[in-house]
């Protein structure tokens, strides 16, 4: 991986991520993959890239490669609205704070933000495509919702109210769905349009994730005999499990026609609405490594992966 350039302006590289790009590298496919493009891997959370496919309806993981690849936290990928990159959090090396750096298909990638000393998480595209929405660690600890427009204007807090988020998700265009801590940790939903906001459910999952081409999310819940199940909730209030999870995971990713993709130790597995149970799509352990947080382009055609070392205890 390149080494960590300097942060151009905010504007400039926000606008990245909304426009098309032209000129990207072809990226090997499968086959081509040979030994010396297998990932390295240091003792920490790196992200990795892979091409995903169908072969007669199965979907269908190519080798991955090193995406982000230094010492240091490099975490929770978002694809950009046009697929040719995503946004990440990890460690500003001077700062020692988590800023958003955006990484293309194409190798390129940039400093997002540079806002020590807080921090931010999560990174996210607004529904209206006019910036990012994050998770700010405030200076004096607050963890709320904050807007990063993409026009370089001064970010703002989103739910003033709402506190200490953790991960969150938008429902729809004015709806966000939020992991709030606590104990238990709560699902709150708040409508922007009217400040209205509600507590859905309790001790769920740090994963929260939009359904493509609906207005619901997904989250982790545990039911009455304390089985993880995937379970979503959709814009009317109705709250439905779906499925129990992998391993009693909770990390997961939708693809665009449909399919949940979860994480299971060095296993990706696939489940589909009305199927009925989950399918192995990918097995790492040849890298001896684990896999936690995962994202899928808005074609379909690449998944990120945030890895871990298989045998180390981060």
């Amino acid at each position: 991986m390149r080494p960590l350039r300097a942060s151009p302006p905010i504007l400039a590289v926000l606008a990245l991520g909304s426009a098309s790009c032209g000129g990207d590298a072809p990226e090997p496919s499968p086959d081509a993959v040979t030994d010396a493009d297998r990932p390295t891997f240091p003792l920490d959370a790196d992200i990795w890239l892979a091409e995903l496919d169908r072969h007669d309806g199965a979907l269908v993981m190519g080798s991955p490669r090193e995406a982000i690849h230094r010492a240091g936290y490099d975490n929770q990928p978002y694809f950009t609205p046009d697929g040719q990159g995503f946004w990440y959090a990890g460690m500003d090396e001077h700062s020692g704070q988590a800023e958003i750096f955006l990484y293309r298909l194409d190798g390129a990638f940039a400093q997002v933000t540079q806002s020590a000393p807080e921090s931010e998480y999560s990174p996210t595209p607004l529904p209206d495509g006019s910036g990012l929405s994050v998770v700010r660690v405030e200076a004096d600890s607050t963890q709320r919702l904050w807007k990063l427009p993409f026009d370089g204007s001064e970010a703002t807090v989103l739910v003033p109210a709402l506190a200490p988020v953790g991960y969150h998700a938008w429902v729809d265009g004015s709806t966000v769905a939020a992991f709030v801590l606590g104990s238990p940790p709560t699902l709150q939903v708040t409508d922007l349009s009217t400040g209205t906001l509600s507590v859905v459910t309790e001790n769920i999952g740090r994963s929260i994730r939009s359904i493509p081409g609906t207005s619901a999310v997904t989250f982790v819940a545990l039911d009455e005999d304390s089985n993880a199940v995937l379970t979503r909730y959709d814009l009317d209030g109705t709250v439905t499990p779906l499925v129990e999870t992998v391993g009693n995971g909770d990390f997961h990713a939708w693809t665009p026609d449909g399919t949940v993709l979860m994480a299971d130790g060095p296993q990706i597995h696939a489940w589909t609405p009305g199927n009925m149970g989950w399918t192995l799509v990918a097995d790492l352990s040849e890298y001896n490594v684990r896999v936690t947080r995962l994202a899928v382009s808005p074609d379909g055609t690449h998944i990120a992966l945030v890895v871990e070392p298989g045998d180390v205890s981060l």
